[in-house]
């Protein structure tokens, strides 16, 4: 490498590289190495978009190498290099230095907290055992791959056709075909277009799913449809990535979820044919029709076997016209004769015929098109419990179910519902997508429906779904036990009898559980306001507050809170109203919707007051305290961090005094009483530490940090943030760790090391640009001010 005048810039000195023992030192040099090309160049630093589309790295996993969490694997590492400027020399000494680190890792495992790459999802379902058939579509489809390799935009293909027809299987048959050719990964969504037990997804929560699935922080995510789009659309402009959007509604929703970049394929299923997508959107249209005579005997071979299919021709043929060659009823009737290898397929055949009727949507001109008749198949085999389970399971909210829930719809222990859905799983009534985890086709679900109206008394079918309810209270309010043990605690109602509610190990099950259930928590809050259950309401919107908060889920937030304020009132319970009022007031504020938030905070604070409930008041003083410090407000902010403590003292809650404390320390710390707010964070400590509230201390040590640099005192200054920053990065708050970093990193440049000091805020820098977060700018005035801007 040279620099402008033709000669050799500085390299890095083997004895730094041969020094690299850790991850973090490792990441170090790569950061060295950023700037110092920057420099020569006279620019900014190659951008990690920029460098993400010449490695094929997500900027998120680059992100993670450069602040040191993961270790960059041996595929690739060698571009990064050469692209930040090392020399023929430093790329072979790096090269050793990165081998070593991983050595010195393996014996014992990592020796530092390392974030997983969420670089590479792989979301496919399983493929569809047995899938014959599709040649020419499957064709298309390797064509449509391999079509214009220059195209600047995603390539999108669009296969629609009736229900049941097969478009699901096709397109996981062919994703998995090829899921070869997409090195960073496969993402899948059901998007629910024509789910008969709810709305279709809708666009944002589509979205969100994706940015989950891509391992985006809650924090990083806007809080707007359109930023939450074009942040999908900038992770995967490099990436190559197979997104396929199943069961879509309209082209409308499927818009929004479309990548740009040319080097994703995005395959969409839909009933619909998408006109509007095939003619605004470029999407290569492939209709699926009926089976042909040839596939559709195809199937029933590959399910029942060649010789039995060969033995019978006859009433192989009637079978496939009372099918009318759908996939999904050949599907049902060859599981029933695989099931009962005694029985001929020509008496199969005569009870096709003589079942009439089939559901709404699939009854045409030619009797033998009735696909209920094929339903009617399975579903009489079943044993009488099994029936029962299955007619329930229309009743469940979500778009699957766990065994805890699906025994508590029963009213039966887990033991004894796991044989019944094991014979709907064979029986092909429900699919087992992941262990324990089940879901019906919605053609099924439909079917179940009318059976459970027909059959079940409605008093029944009023408990079936009352337990639902009880198994989602219970689990979520242990879920969010786990989640934060300091919360004000929730008084649970009694469940009905039969309830199985979940158990929930730790933090990071609590965590998966609410991640993996939210679509269910969120329809049975609806059904529960429907169904006017508003005491059960009420308590499930209180255990969902906290994650929706944590996960970033304003909007659903809200919404929920809305429900749960219409139930309070219903209730004439000032006490729900207050929770439900103070819950969507926080939701507000993180919407940017300050004026009403406050409108609601008053309105709860006011039912709080009257009740005489302390802890309630406290909350709502640490509420108002929230706001004024962001409108710099401090000594509003002060006053009601007092208040606070007054009220969470007489209430005897050792958190909420913990942290009041550490709040009124920030304050006048702020207003410049720094002795005084020395004092207050250390008491704040005391009790934060003593209580193991992690994030209470987190908070307590970063005002104790503040308070002292302001004193002078920079060593303990330092070491106060390193305590704050080792607790936010052990949970996971990226946003928290760059904001400690730029304060310490103030403290280091006071203290006059300005090398740690540049370090640190490039660090910062770092993670605040992986956030797209505007706080950047705030980092960069400070490298700025001391000549270590990035491109200098």
């Amino acid at each position: 490498m040279t620099d402008w005048s033709g000669e050799r810039s500085p390299g890095l000195s083997h004895r730094e590289m041969a020094r690299v023992q850790t991850v973090a030192e490792l990441a170090a040099l790569l950061r060295h190495l950023r700037r110092r090309e920057a420099r020569l160049e006279g620019a900014s630093p190659l951008t990690y978009r920029e460098l993400a589309a010449k490695t094929g790295w997500s900027r998120g996993i680059l992100g993670e190498y450069f602040a040191g969490r993961v270790l960059p694997p041996t595929d690739r590492f060698d571009i990064l290099i050469r692209l930040l400027g090392a020399t023929p020399g430093e790329q072979g000494a790096l090269a050793t230095a990165r081998d070593r680190v991983e050595e010195r890792r393996r014996p014992a495992g990592p020796a530092e907290p390392v974030t997983p790459a969420p670089a590479s999802p792989r979301q496919l379902p399983p493929t569809v055992p047995g899938f014959t058939g599709r040649a020419s579509q499957l064709a298309e489809l390797d064509r449509l791959l391999e079509a214009d390799p220059a195209a600047p935009v995603a390539l999108i293909t669009a296969v629609s056709g009736t229900a049941g027809v097969g478009k699901t299987a096709l397109a996981l048959h062919w994703a998995h075909r090829v899921a070869d050719r997409f090195s960073d990964g496969q993402l899948y969504l059901n998007l629910r277009g024509f789910d008969p037990t709810g709305s279709p997804v809708a666009p944002a929560e589509a979205i969100r799913a994706l940015l989950d699935a891509l391992g985006v922080p809650p924090q990083r995510i806007p809080a707007t449809l359109d930023g939450q789009a074009a942040l999908y659309r900038g992770l995967l402009a490099a990436r190559h990535t197979l997104v396929v959007l199943d069961n879509a509604r309209d082209a409308d929703q499927v818009r929004p979820l479309l990548p740009g970049g040319p080097a994703c394929r995005v395959l969409v299923t839909s009933r619909n044919q998408l006109a509007g997508l095939v003619s605004t959107g470029g999407a290569r249209p492939i209709v699926l029709d009926l089976l042909n005579w040839a596939e559709a005997r195809q199937l029933l071979a590959a399910r029942i076997g060649a010789e039995r299919v060969a033995a019978e021709p006859r009433a192989v043929d009637d079978i496939v016209n009372a099918c009318s060659r759908l996939p999904l009823g050949l599907a049902i009737v060859a599981a029933r004769a695989a099931l009962n290898p005694g029985f001929a397929l020509g008496a199969l055949a005569a009870e096709l015929g003589e079942a009439r009727g089939g559901l709404a949507a699939f009854t045409g001109s030619d009797p033998a098109s009735d696909v209920r008749a094929v339903f009617s198949w399975s579903y009489r085999a079943l044993g009488p419990e099994t029936a029962r389970l299955f007619r329930l399971l229309a009743l469940h909210p979500g778009p699957s179910v766990g065994t805890p829930a699906v025994a508590s719809l029963a009213g039966l222990p887990p033991g004894e519902v796991r044989p019944l859905l094991a014979e709907l799983t064979d029986a092909n009534l429900v699919a087992e997508h992941g262990p324990g985890r089940y879901a019906c086709h919605d053609l099924l679900v439909a079917y179940a429906a009318e059976l459970t109206v027909a059959v079940d008394p409605e008093a029944e079918r009023r408990a079936a779904s009352r337990r639902v309810l009880d198994h989602y209270l219970h689990t979520a309010h242990a879920a969010d036990r786990r989640l934060d043990p300091h919360r004000d605690p929730i008084p649970l109602l009694a469940a009905s009898p039969g309830v199985t509610p979940g158990r929930i190990a730790d933090h990071g099950a609590a965590l998966a559980w609410f991640d993996l259930e939210l679509p269910a928590l969120l329809a049975t809050a609806e059904e529960a306001a429907t169904a006017r259950l508003d005491r059960q309401l009420c308590r499930l919107t209180r255990t969902m507050a906290h994650v929706l908060e944590r996960r970033g889920h304003w909007h659903r937030w809200a919404a929920v809170q809305e429900l749960a304020v219409a139930a309070a009132q219903r209730l004439a319970d000032p006490a729900e109203e207050a929770h439900a009022r103070r819950s969507l007031g926080r939701a507000l504020v993180h919407l940017g919707r300050v004026e009403p938030a406050v409108d609601q905070l008053d309105i709860a604070g006011e039912f709080y007051r009257v009740a005489a409930d302390r802890l309630g008041q406290g909350r709502i003083q640490f509420d108002r305290c929230w706001i004024a410090v962001r409108q710099n407000r401090y000594p509003d902010a002060l006053r009601h961090s007092r208040a606070a403590l007054d009220l969470f003292t007489a209430a005897g809650s050792r958190s909420g005094q913990g942290r009041a404390l550490n709040n009124i320390g920030w304050c006048l710390s702020w207003l410049g009483h720094h002795e005084e707010g020395v004092e207050y964070c250390r008491q704040a400590l005391d009790v934060l530490l003593e209580l193991d509230d992690r994030f209470g201390a987190a908070d307590a040590w970063d005002s104790l940090g503040h308070a002292q640099h302001e004193l002078g005192r920079y060593r303990e200054a330092a070491e106060s943030y390193q305590h704050s920053y080792a607790l936010w990065r052990e949970l996971g708050h990226r946003y928290q760790e760059a904001d400690l970093l730029a304060r310490l990193g103030d403290t280091q440049s006071a203290i006059g090391d300005l090398d740690a000091a540049s370090d640190t805020w490039h660090r910062a820098l770092d993670i605040l640009d992986d956030l797209d977060h505007p706080d950047a700018e705030q980092v960069k005035a400070r490298l700025d001010r001391v000549g270590r801007a990035p491109g200098r």
